[in-house]
């Protein structure tokens, strides 16, 4: 019995053990620069996203002020026009 175990079971080669797991490791390299790259980019724009709100932030208030200043105008515009007309 044993000899037709023998017969029918394959041998397992060592060498391609350890190249299985290098290649894995490998795979294991290029998934992490992969996940790296992928944190750097993400890094990237979430700093790019606050600039820009906060250039968002900065214009609405400009525009507040520019707003208030238009405001202004039309009223003293208003308040002396009649009286250049006359």
């Amino acid at each position: 019995m044993w000899n037709m175990m023998c017969d029918v079971m394959p041998t397992i080669s060592e060498d391609s053990i350890s190249q299985r797991s290098s290649q894995f490791s490998g795979e294991d390299a290029n998934f992490e620069q992969l996940m790296v790259s992928m944190l750097d980019e993400r890094d990237k724009l979430m700093d790019s996203l606050r600039e820009t709100q906060e250039r968002l932030g900065e214009t609405e208030i400009k525009l507040s002020e520019v707003e208030k200043e238009r405001d202004s105008l039309q009223r003293q515009i208003a308040a002396n026009l009649p009286q250049m007309l006359s």
